[in-house]
């Protein structure tokens, strides 16, 4: 059977759900598999997950497939007839686009058997708090014969034109980690600061601080990033604040060099607390582990891609974004790319339109080289 890979992308982009609570999400996509022919296939799920395997005819080895599932936080303003139907939530990510190519990919390989073993993921949570991590650590004791020899998987790329198969050997994407920074102090009348501990002020000093770790306490040739991206303090304009909090991203280029960041930010926060009495507390949220390419298959992603009708190689640079593939990349060999999108707008951003050519682009070129290998 042949799939309409446009519609359902535009279902699925319809109901975009936060991490672990993708309810809909997975009995669409369940809907969609049982529609495919069944004889090789085995569907498992795993909390709000889906875990697809295709019985190869003469396997060698099991080949993986992973596309994440979860939406974004975010309101949609693309005005599409298929928009986001959960308000505050949106597909701002490609993650709809990604299950779509997934489920393109079923459908050749249960209408043709391949040779080896291959399993798809559908894998909840990845913008927040982070499935891939979980998943696998389930994968490894209660379901290894599910664990893949390889694995493989996407992302789109607004920037680059639909056909654009972008990836390199090694670091691709960063080190990631969310940091949360809470103040509590003494706060009081804007008339008598003496009496007070301004957490307006700490908060400042905490800011200006974190600068300064990038700069002065990291190597160099060890990349990394620290940014504050909100900053909140305080009621009224004559009421000196007893509470703040920084809202911010760690990124880095080496998991060495994220532990040497934490430990510089909670030293500052410790000195800053001892200064000028009062409370910090340091929570780093969700981290994620690098996307770190096994040479040889990203390689052979571009050679595959050079030479396939459809689609372009191009050897990218890494980038500080973050993904929670590389958990998987942790542990098994494989490699993660870049798909062109063709769209003006950033991931992340309210008007977000991947061009949906890209999806049968995608499903049959991720279709010839998994069978290839």
């Amino acid at each position: 059977m042949t799939m309409d890979l446009i519609a359902i992308r535009q279902a699925l982009h319809s109901i975009p759900e936060a991490g672990f609570a993708e309810v809909k999400t997975q009995r669409y996509l369940l809907e969609c598999i049982a529609e495919l022919p069944q004889q090789w296939l085995t569907v498992t799920t795993w909390r709000t997950g889906i875990i697809v395997r295709v019985t190869g005819y003469g396997a060698i080895k099991t080949i993986g497939w992973r596309a994440d599932m979860d939406g974004l936080p975010i309101r949609e303003q693309t005005g599409v007839t298929y928009a986001s139907t959960h308000d505050g939530f949106m597909h701002a990510c490609g993650h709809d686009c990604h299950m779509t190519i997934a489920l393109g990919l079923l459908a050749r390989v249960a209408n043709e058997q391949p040779k080896n073993n291959i399993i798809v993921y559908f894998q909840p949570a990845e913008e927040n708090p982070g499935g891939a991590e979980p998943m696998l650590a389930w994968l490894k004791t209660e379901r290894p014969d599910l664990l893949p020899d390889v694995m493989f998987a996407a992302h789109v790329a607004p920037q680059y034109p639909v056909g654009t198969i972008a990836t390199k050997p090694g670091l691709l994407f960063a080190n990631t980690s969310e940091l949360y920074i809470d103040i509590t102090s003494v706060g009081g009348h804007a008339a008598f600061p003496h009496e007070t501990k301004d957490a307006s002020v700490i908060a400042a000093n905490v800011l200006l601080q974190l600068q300064t770790i990038v700069s002065r306490n990291i190597d160099p040739l060890h990349s990394a990033v620290v940014t504050i991206g909100k900053m909140t303090s305080g009621t009224v304009q004559n009421v000196i604040s007893g509470a703040a909090r920084l809202e911010g991203t760690i990124r880095t280029t080496t998991p060495q060099t994220m532990e040497a960041v934490k430990r510089r930010i909670e030293a500052i926060c410790t000195g800053i607390a001892a200064s000028f009495e009062c409370t910090v507390d340091v929570d780093y949220g969700s981290s994620y582990y690098e996307v770190n390419n096994t040479p040889h298959y990203a390689e052979a992603l571009l050679a595959f891609a050079e030479q396939f009708d459809g689609t372009t190689a191009y050897a990218c640079p890494a980038a500080m974004t973050g993904e929670d593939f590389g958990y998987f990349l942790k542990d098994i060999p494989g490699a993660l790319f870049w798909t062109g999108a063709n769209t003006a707008y950033g991931l992340h951003h309210e008007k977000m339109l991947p061009d949906e050519a890209l999806l049968h682009v995608n499903a049959d070129f991720v279709h010839a080289f998994l069978t290839s290998l």
